[in-house]
């Protein structure tokens, strides 16, 4: 079902230009990381100076809260979280479509992030520098920070594109990249990803976001120019319908 929202023009026109800005930039970046990781050079020269510049900080305390953000954001955690925030939101809000877009664009993430991974098949850290136990799986991009990242935008912005508070808003998304960040260093820390795989996960993650934002403005963004001009073209096809509906009963009145 759609739910429509009223928006000015140029309010509907920023949504449209956000998302092909974040979906552009997203596809821009994931290119260039892409690249760099396929031929061995470029951005990639900063993953093992941030490796080592991380490990500088290990501590048991940071360790655990480490461990913490990575079940937090992790395959067991993030889907219950996402499972039970799209039925209650399903059940206690007016209409479905929000969640269910929600969990679709998560979904979409998990499906892109697994074709990639599986084709790039790019080699994890060295296993002495894991701190949560091994884990052989590709390393690029990375599926904690890619969900998480998605996790977060995607929610922050059906939320918050429904709500006229600026101070929400800002809070909202401030939020979100205050969790990506988290997610993304996390990684990094733990000896899990390097530095270019969560670079590339939030990078992906725009693009999907982006793609989102151009649906949900496409299919509730209403302008109440176009309402009103759409109900006087309602109006007058009944008057049109009525006057029609008057001759033929005219003309059967004649023949009788």
């Amino acid at each position: 079902m759609v739910e429509p929202r009223m928006l000015e023009a140029a309010s509907r026109r920023r949504l449209y230009l956000t998302s092909i800005v974040l979906a552009g930039l997203g596809a821009v970046f994931f290119t260039v990381i892409l690249l760099s990781v396929l031929n061995k050079n470029g951005l990639t020269v900063i993953d093992e100076p941030v490796q080592a510049w991380l490990a500088t900080w290990r501590s048991p305390a940071l360790t655990s809260v480490m461990i913490g953000l990575a079940i937090l954001f992790g395959p067991i955690a993030l889907p219950i979280t996402l499972l039970v925030l799209t039925l209650a939101w399903g059940v206690i809000g007016k209409h479905a479509r929000r969640p269910v877009i929600l969990a679709a664009a998560m979904l979409v993430g998990v499906v892109l992030g697994q074709i990639i991974g599986h084709s790039v098949n790019r080699h994890r850290p060295p296993t002495e520098l894991m701190l949560f136990g091994p884990d052989p799986s590709f390393s690029f991009p990375s599926g904690h920070v890619l969900g998480a990242t998605d996790f977060v935008l995607l929610t922050a912005y059906l939320v918050f594109s429904r709500r006229a508070s600026i101070r929400g808003t800002v809070a909202g998304f401030g939020f979100a990249v205050v969790c990506i960040v988290a997610a993304a260093v996390s990684r990094v820390y733990l000896g899990y990803h390097w530095a270019t795989d969560a670079l590339a996960s939030v990078s992906l993650s725009l693009i999907i976001v982006g793609g989102v934002i151009a649906f949900d403005t496409w299919r509730t963004a209403r302008v109440p120019e176009e309402t009103r001009g759409l109900e006087g073209t309602k109006e007058e096809t009944k008057e049109e319908t009525k006057e029609e509906t008057k001759e033929e009963t005219k003309e059967e009145t004649r023949g009788v």
